[in-house]
């Protein structure tokens, strides 16, 4: 039987409303980007486990589109496990997006009816 890609098994549990990363037993490491083996310590135990899904904007962007269209944020979010990701941050305006906001993350529909994660505002002000 063949094993399924880290990163098919990432998306799967996206599609499935589930939010899982990888993550060493061993040494505690929580891994994204999926891979085989963890980057920082070399660990190839890795196990698929739910984040807490809390995380802190890292740093932001405003993507200015041309009007019709809207402008996005693009946002990188440390997660409270540690590993860093490039996203969007929903729910407010591109421009309220600060660095050092408290962020939670969500799975929403994205293109080509694929499931997506982003972040939204911990606590709306």
């Amino acid at each position: 039987m063949t094993q399924e890609a880290p990163t098919a098994t990432y998306f799967r549990h996206l599609t499935e409303g589930r939010f899982m990363l990888q993550h060493s037993p061993s040494t505690d490491e929580w891994v994204y980007y999926p891979r085989m083996i963890a980057p920082k310590t070399g660990a190839t135990d890795m196990e698929w486990a739910a984040p807490s899904g809390l995380g802190t904007v890292y740093a932001t962007t405003v993507k200015r589109m041309r009007p019709p269209a809207a402008d996005v944020n693009i946002a990188i979010v440390e997660l409270d496990e540690g590993p860093r990701m490039m996203t969007h941050v929903q729910g407010i305006a591109p421009e309220a997006v600060r660095i050092g906001m408290r962020v939670r993350a969500c799975i929403v529909d994205g293109p080509d009816d694929a499931k997506i994660l982003v972040f939204e505002p911990e606590t709306v002000a």
